[in-house]
């Protein structure tokens, strides 16, 4: 059985309930450009790629890109003022993550969400309890790609066939296997199981205390 010393997390739609807060900013950028409103639940699938291509899915078909990159800055002026207005912890997440700490399992987020607002967001609701955190940054891959992935490893000193990842999307469950880690899809953020299921994701948890127990059947855990 693999060694596991590390647990490397998705942000939005696997430790935080971000929607609102995004889906908000989107239409607050939009109405300022007289764009057509996007549903929450629209919002809900054009998430997981990054804040430029959110953005560039919530604006109408064939918007210039000069346009694009307006609401883009519009975007970030206002969920830089308004990102935890609703946010929160999902259901059990944080006595997750000091069960992993209390097993010695280090942590850490790996998100497309901009850096400014990904650490802002991680110190905020669990100061304690994440021990790197690495947004999108300018000039570096997105997930799918594995290189915010093996920055975070490389700051904890944890190599990846110690580490496994927790995301809720396709995205994850591809950057995971991109960056050789075993990927836990779950079922409570912006995608399907079945988009996890498509994706190959490894292991499947319906609930954070199920996370638990896929690691402690699956893995040796600990240092």
């Amino acid at each position: 059985m693999m060694k596991i010393i590390a647990c490397v997390f998705d942000l939005d739609g696997t430790i935080l309930d971000t929607l609102q807060d995004l889906a908000n900013s989107v239409n607050y950028a939009l109405n300022k450009k007289g764009y057509p409103q996007r549903t929450v639940d629209e919002v809900r699938s054009f998430v997981g790629n990054g804040i430029p291509k959110l953005i560039e899915r919530a604006v109408p078909e064939g918007t210039a890109e000069t346009e694009i990159e307006e609401t883009l800055m519009i975007f970030k002026e206002h969920y830089a003022v308004h990102l935890n207005d609703n946010t929160k912890p999902y259901d059990g997440i944080i006595s997750l993550l000091e069960n992993l700490k209390s097993k010695g399992i280090s942590t850490a987020v790996v998100t497309n969400k901009a850096h400014f607002a990904a650490a802002e967001l991680t110190k905020q609701f669990y100061s304690s309890l994440i021990d790197v955190t690495v947004g999108q940054k300018d000039g570096v891959p997105t997930k799918p790609d594995p290189t915010a992935l093996n920055e975070a490893l490389k700051t904890l000193g944890v190599k990846s066939e110690n580490a496994v990842f927790v995301g809720d999307s396709d995205v994850d469950v591809f950057t995971a296997h991109n960056g050789n880690l075993k990927c836990i899809g779950v079922t409570w953020g912006f995608r399907s199981r079945k988009n996890l299921l498509s994706a190959g994701a490894d292991f499947i948890a319906d609930s954070a205390e199920e996370i638990i127990r896929i690691l402690d059947n699956n893995f040796v855990i600990g240092q």
